[in-house]
Protein backbone atom coordinates (compact mmCIF):
# COMPACT_ATOMS: atom_id res chain seq x y z
CA UNK A 1 0.00 0.00 0.00
CA UNK A 2 1.40 3.60 -0.95
CA UNK A 3 1.97 5.88 1.54
CA UNK A 4 -0.39 8.53 1.99
CA UNK A 5 1.07 12.44 1.37
CA UNK A 6 1.88 15.87 2.90
CA UNK A 7 2.57 18.51 0.09
CA UNK A 8 3.33 21.97 0.43
CA UNK A 9 2.37 24.59 -2.31
CA UNK A 10 4.12 27.84 -3.51
CA UNK A 11 2.78 30.46 -5.52
CA UNK A 12 4.90 33.02 -7.35
CA UNK A 13 4.17 35.84 -9.15
CA UNK A 14 6.49 37.99 -10.92
CA UNK A 15 9.40 37.81 -8.68
CA UNK A 16 7.52 37.50 -5.32
CA UNK A 17 5.71 34.72 -3.41
CA UNK A 18 1.98 35.14 -2.47
CA UNK A 19 -0.48 34.15 0.08
CA UNK A 20 -4.05 33.26 -1.91
CA UNK A 21 -7.92 33.63 -0.44
CA UNK A 22 -10.31 32.61 -3.30
CA UNK A 23 -7.65 33.03 -5.62
CA UNK A 24 -7.15 36.90 -4.51
CA UNK A 25 -3.63 37.17 -4.34
CA UNK A 26 -1.39 39.33 -1.37
CA UNK A 27 2.54 39.50 -1.52
CA UNK A 28 4.43 38.22 1.53
CA UNK A 29 8.03 38.41 0.06
CA UNK A 30 10.85 37.47 -2.53
CA UNK A 31 12.98 34.29 -2.72
CA UNK A 32 15.19 35.89 -0.51
CA UNK A 33 12.40 36.24 2.04
CA UNK A 34 11.42 32.45 1.43
CA UNK A 35 14.99 31.32 2.01
CA UNK A 36 15.04 33.14 5.10
CA UNK A 37 11.54 31.75 6.46
CA UNK A 38 11.84 28.09 4.93
CA UNK A 39 14.90 26.56 4.68
CA UNK A 40 13.36 24.05 2.39
CA UNK A 41 16.42 21.66 3.17
CA UNK A 42 14.83 21.47 6.59
CA UNK A 43 10.97 21.46 5.21
CA UNK A 44 11.47 18.51 3.06
CA UNK A 45 11.86 16.68 5.95
CA UNK A 46 8.46 17.27 6.85
CA UNK A 47 6.30 17.14 3.35
CA UNK A 48 6.51 15.03 0.68
CA UNK A 49 6.76 16.79 -2.75
CA UNK A 50 6.76 20.55 -2.98
CA UNK A 51 4.78 22.37 -5.83
CA UNK A 52 5.81 25.61 -7.56
CA UNK A 53 2.87 27.40 -9.24
CA UNK A 54 3.17 30.46 -11.06
CA UNK A 55 0.19 32.09 -10.83
CA UNK A 56 1.14 35.85 -12.23
CA UNK A 57 -2.05 37.74 -12.98
CA UNK A 58 0.10 40.16 -15.41
CA UNK A 59 2.46 38.58 -18.25
CA UNK A 60 4.46 35.81 -16.67
CA UNK A 61 7.83 35.92 -16.70
CA UNK A 62 9.26 32.21 -17.47
CA UNK A 63 12.72 33.25 -16.94
CA UNK A 64 12.11 34.76 -13.33
CA UNK A 65 10.04 31.86 -12.57
CA UNK A 66 12.68 29.24 -13.87
CA UNK A 67 15.33 31.61 -11.99
CA UNK A 68 13.25 31.65 -8.31
CA UNK A 69 12.70 27.09 -9.25
CA UNK A 70 16.60 26.53 -9.45
CA UNK A 71 16.72 28.54 -5.81
CA UNK A 72 14.13 26.57 -4.10
CA UNK A 73 15.03 23.48 -5.42
CA UNK A 74 19.30 23.66 -4.89
CA UNK A 75 18.99 22.38 -1.39
CA UNK A 76 15.91 20.52 -1.38
CA UNK A 77 15.66 16.81 -1.51
CA UNK A 78 11.98 16.19 -2.19
CA UNK A 79 10.45 16.06 -5.66
CA UNK A 80 9.20 19.37 -7.01
CA UNK A 81 6.29 19.89 -9.54
CA UNK A 82 6.37 22.79 -11.39
CA UNK A 83 3.70 24.50 -14.03
CA UNK A 84 1.53 27.36 -14.70
CA UNK A 85 1.56 28.60 -17.90
CA UNK A 86 3.05 25.81 -19.40
CA UNK A 87 2.15 26.61 -23.24
CA UNK A 88 4.34 23.66 -24.95
CA UNK A 89 6.91 20.63 -24.39
CA UNK A 90 9.65 23.10 -24.87
CA UNK A 91 9.02 24.66 -21.47
CA UNK A 92 8.00 21.71 -19.58
CA UNK A 93 11.59 20.67 -20.60
CA UNK A 94 12.75 23.74 -19.12
CA UNK A 95 11.03 23.52 -15.73
CA UNK A 96 12.63 20.36 -15.45
CA UNK A 97 15.76 21.53 -16.22
CA UNK A 98 15.62 23.72 -13.71
CA UNK A 99 14.84 21.72 -10.84
CA UNK A 100 11.09 19.97 -11.04
CA UNK A 101 10.52 16.88 -11.76
CA UNK A 102 6.95 16.93 -12.81
CA UNK A 103 5.14 19.20 -14.71
CA UNK A 104 1.64 21.10 -13.82
CA UNK A 105 -1.01 21.26 -16.21
CA UNK A 106 -4.07 23.29 -15.81
CA UNK A 107 -5.72 24.96 -18.57
CA UNK A 108 -4.50 22.38 -21.47
CA UNK A 109 -6.63 20.33 -19.70
CA UNK A 110 -9.83 21.82 -21.18
CA UNK A 111 -8.51 23.67 -24.13
CA UNK A 112 -5.05 21.98 -25.18
CA UNK A 113 -5.19 18.38 -24.38
CA UNK A 114 -2.95 17.64 -27.50
CA UNK A 115 -0.32 19.31 -25.38
CA UNK A 116 -1.13 17.29 -22.38
CA UNK A 117 -0.88 14.28 -24.56
CA UNK A 118 2.45 15.58 -26.11
CA UNK A 119 3.94 16.22 -22.74
CA UNK A 120 3.10 12.77 -21.17
CA UNK A 121 4.49 11.14 -24.59
CA UNK A 122 7.64 13.06 -24.06
CA UNK A 123 8.32 12.58 -20.15
CA UNK A 124 5.80 9.90 -19.13
CA UNK A 125 2.73 10.13 -17.66
CA UNK A 126 3.88 9.60 -14.19
CA UNK A 127 5.24 13.16 -15.18
CA UNK A 128 2.42 15.15 -15.48
CA UNK A 129 -0.22 16.59 -12.89
CA UNK A 130 -3.53 18.08 -13.80
CA UNK A 131 -4.57 20.39 -11.45
CA UNK A 132 -8.65 21.54 -11.68
CA UNK A 133 -9.97 24.49 -10.11
CA UNK A 134 -13.43 24.17 -8.80
CA UNK A 135 -15.82 26.19 -7.22
CA UNK A 136 -19.95 25.92 -5.48
CA UNK A 137 -22.21 28.21 -8.19
CA UNK A 138 -25.36 27.65 -5.96
CA UNK A 139 -27.74 25.16 -7.00
CA UNK A 140 -26.25 24.81 -10.05
CA UNK A 141 -23.41 22.49 -8.21
CA UNK A 142 -19.40 23.07 -8.92
CA UNK A 143 -17.92 24.29 -11.91
CA UNK A 144 -14.31 24.18 -13.05
CA UNK A 145 -12.09 26.92 -13.87
CA UNK A 146 -8.90 28.09 -15.68
CA UNK A 147 -6.71 30.68 -16.29
CA UNK A 148 -5.93 31.32 -12.34
CA UNK A 149 -10.07 30.67 -12.11
CA UNK A 150 -10.26 33.70 -14.21
CA UNK A 151 -12.69 31.59 -16.84
CA UNK A 152 -15.39 29.61 -16.48
CA UNK A 153 -16.15 26.22 -18.30
CA UNK A 154 -19.01 25.40 -19.33
CA UNK A 155 -18.51 21.83 -19.42
CA UNK A 156 -18.61 19.16 -16.70
CA UNK A 157 -15.21 18.13 -14.84
CA UNK A 158 -15.86 14.66 -15.89
CA UNK A 159 -16.25 15.72 -19.39
CA UNK A 160 -12.48 18.30 -18.80
CA UNK A 161 -10.93 14.98 -17.72
CA UNK A 162 -12.05 12.63 -19.74
CA UNK A 163 -9.05 9.99 -21.41
CA UNK A 164 -6.64 12.38 -19.66
CA UNK A 165 -6.67 9.66 -17.27
CA UNK A 166 -5.47 6.63 -20.14
CA UNK A 167 -1.94 7.39 -20.63
CA UNK A 168 -2.01 11.33 -20.00
CA UNK A 169 -1.91 12.88 -16.02
CA UNK A 170 -0.16 10.64 -13.85
CA UNK A 171 -2.10 12.08 -10.86
CA UNK A 172 -4.93 14.99 -9.77
CA UNK A 173 -4.10 18.15 -8.17
CA UNK A 174 -8.00 18.98 -7.15
CA UNK A 175 -8.71 22.72 -5.74
CA UNK A 176 -11.57 24.09 -4.02
CA UNK A 177 -11.57 28.01 -4.97
CA UNK A 178 -14.12 28.68 -2.34
CA UNK A 179 -11.77 26.85 0.63
CA UNK A 180 -8.61 28.38 -1.29
CA UNK A 181 -7.17 30.19 1.85
CA UNK A 182 -9.83 30.47 4.14
CA UNK A 183 -8.17 27.69 6.78
CA UNK A 184 -11.84 25.93 6.91
CA UNK A 185 -10.79 22.80 5.97
CA UNK A 186 -11.21 20.90 2.86
CA UNK A 187 -14.60 20.51 0.48
CA UNK A 188 -14.75 16.82 0.64
CA UNK A 189 -18.03 17.17 -1.75
CA UNK A 190 -15.40 18.16 -4.76
CA UNK A 191 -14.16 14.55 -4.58
CA UNK A 192 -17.98 13.62 -5.75
CA UNK A 193 -16.97 15.71 -9.29
CA UNK A 194 -14.44 12.66 -10.19
CA UNK A 195 -15.68 10.32 -13.14
CA UNK A 196 -16.82 7.07 -12.03
CA UNK A 197 -14.20 4.53 -12.31
CA UNK A 198 -11.65 7.32 -11.76
CA UNK A 199 -8.16 5.17 -10.25
CA UNK A 200 -5.15 7.88 -10.67
CA UNK A 201 -3.72 9.32 -7.41
CA UNK A 202 -5.79 12.78 -5.91
CA UNK A 203 -4.02 15.66 -4.06
CA UNK A 204 -6.93 17.37 -2.25
CA UNK A 205 -5.70 21.36 -1.44
CA UNK A 206 -8.04 24.28 -0.64
CA UNK A 207 -8.60 25.14 3.23
CA UNK A 208 -6.57 23.68 5.66
CA UNK A 209 -5.94 25.74 8.63
CA UNK A 210 -4.10 23.61 10.94
CA UNK A 211 -3.00 19.50 11.20
CA UNK A 212 -6.52 18.08 12.02
CA UNK A 213 -7.37 19.80 8.17
CA UNK A 214 -4.51 17.42 6.98
CA UNK A 215 -5.48 14.09 9.15
CA UNK A 216 -9.42 14.87 7.84
CA UNK A 217 -7.71 14.68 4.33
CA UNK A 218 -5.92 11.86 4.80
CA UNK A 219 -8.60 9.66 6.05
CA UNK A 220 -10.40 9.81 3.34
CA UNK A 221 -10.22 6.70 1.36
CA UNK A 222 -10.15 8.83 -2.00
CA UNK A 223 -7.40 11.00 -1.68
CA UNK A 224 -3.68 10.07 -2.04
CA UNK A 225 -2.59 13.23 -0.84
CA UNK A 226 -3.29 16.66 1.13
CA UNK A 227 -2.16 20.23 0.11
CA UNK A 228 -1.58 23.57 1.50
CA UNK A 229 -0.35 26.69 0.20
CA UNK A 230 -0.67 28.74 3.28
CA UNK A 231 2.70 30.18 4.43
CA UNK A 232 1.99 31.37 7.46
CA UNK A 233 -0.06 28.58 9.16
CA UNK A 234 3.00 26.91 8.99
CA UNK A 235 6.12 29.15 9.45
CA UNK A 236 8.65 27.84 12.07
CA UNK A 237 8.95 24.37 12.90
CA UNK A 238 4.68 24.14 11.91
CA UNK A 239 5.00 21.67 9.63
CA UNK A 240 7.06 19.64 11.86
CA UNK A 241 4.63 19.40 14.44
CA UNK A 242 2.18 18.86 12.04
CA UNK A 243 3.35 15.58 10.74
CA UNK A 244 4.86 14.23 13.97
CA UNK A 245 0.86 14.64 14.97
CA UNK A 246 -0.17 12.78 11.89
CA UNK A 247 2.01 10.03 12.52
CA UNK A 248 1.37 9.85 15.71
CA UNK A 249 -2.62 9.77 14.88
CA UNK A 250 -1.59 6.68 13.02
CA UNK A 251 -1.53 8.11 9.22
CA UNK A 252 0.85 5.73 6.94
CA UNK A 253 3.29 8.42 5.90
CA UNK A 254 6.96 8.35 5.46
CA UNK A 255 9.55 8.38 7.84
CA UNK A 256 13.15 9.60 7.86
CA UNK A 257 15.67 10.70 11.17
CA UNK A 258 15.53 14.13 11.54
CA UNK A 259 18.83 15.00 10.49
CA UNK A 260 21.93 17.09 9.29
CA UNK A 261 21.04 18.50 5.98
CA UNK A 262 21.85 21.03 3.43
CA UNK A 263 20.54 24.62 2.78
CA UNK A 264 19.42 26.38 -0.11
CA UNK A 265 23.11 27.76 -0.41
CA UNK A 266 24.57 24.70 -0.24
CA UNK A 267 26.33 24.77 2.76
CA UNK A 268 26.42 21.97 5.66
CA UNK A 269 24.62 22.75 9.20
CA UNK A 270 23.32 21.00 12.19
CA UNK A 271 20.43 18.50 12.34
CA UNK A 272 17.08 20.03 12.33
Amino acid sequence: MLKKRIIFTLLFDNGQFMLSRNFRLQNVGNLSWLQRNYNFADVAFFIDELIVLDVSREERDPDAFCAALEGISAGCFAPIAAGGGIDSVDYARRLLRSGADKVVLNSALADNPALVRDVAQEFGQQCVVGSVDVKKEGEAGYSAYIRNGSERLNMPLEEMLDGHAEGHVGELYLNCIDRDGTGQGYDFATLDLLPDGWSLPVILAGGVGNAKHFAEGLDDERVDAVATAHLFNFVGNGLKKARHALLDGGIELAQWPDKGTVDLSGHERAGA
